[in-house]
């Protein structure tokens, strides 16, 4: 796609500008904002690319507001072309996941974040936002203690609903921004309840 555009005369300046015209619902804005204010460490997974993550959550002032994303990183290359690279590229072993996608395993995300985590005496509850289909192996690695927020009638809400066996952690669906902010506000304050 990338190439596309700047085959056609794009430059990174005319993405960015698009990128910049992107809406996030105001009260998913205020749910970020309030989840981080309560002490929440907010991190991102994704399997789009670092350059569109990075321009939208700058323009609505949301970037601080996460400790990490893991995402597809970029470069650009001589003739100003943005190049999106793969997360587990060529220097890394393929992941061998064949839930994910062959640039990105959320499921080892996951691992890495869990296995970094501090090591003390809370038990850390992971509240997992997604609607994709490459969102269904992290929720595997979920606990019962932690929680998965897919969106209705999204790939991710149907997978769990075909597998939900599988699933060990608490499901809390949502459908728009309003239940999102209700829902993970909920959660929030409970688990900040829980550790006081």
């Amino acid at each position: 796609m990338m190439t596309e555009l700047h085959s056609q005369g794009r430059s990174i300046e005319d993405i960015e500008a698009c990128l910049r015209k992107m809406p996030i619902d105001s009260q998913i804005i205020e749910a970020i904002k309030s989840a981080k204010s309560l002490g929440c460490d907010l991190k991102i997974v994704s399997d789009a690319n670092q350059f569109f993550i990075e321009k939208i959550l700058e323009q609505h002032k949301l970037l601080d507001c996460f400790s990490e994303i893991y995402t597809n990183p970029i470069s650009v290359d001589e003739n100003g072309k943005l190049q999106i690279l793969p997360y587990h590229g060529a220097a890394s072993p393929p992941h061998n996941c064949n839930l994910c996608p062959s640039n990105l395993c959320k499921g080892l995300v996951m691992d890495h974040i869990r296995a970094s985590s501090p090591n003390d005496q809370i038990t850390r509850r992971f509240i997992y936002l997604g609607d994709g289909g490459g969102d269904f192996c992290p929720t595997l690695k979920l606990r019962e203690c932690d929680c998965v927020m897919p969106r209705t009638n999204y790939p991710l809400w149907k997978r769990i609903s075909d597998n939900s066996s599988l699933i060990k952690a608490e499901v809390m669906e949502w459908s728009n921004a309003e239940e999102l902010q209700r829902i993970l506000m909920q959660l929030v304050s409970t688990t900040t309840k829980e550790d006081s």
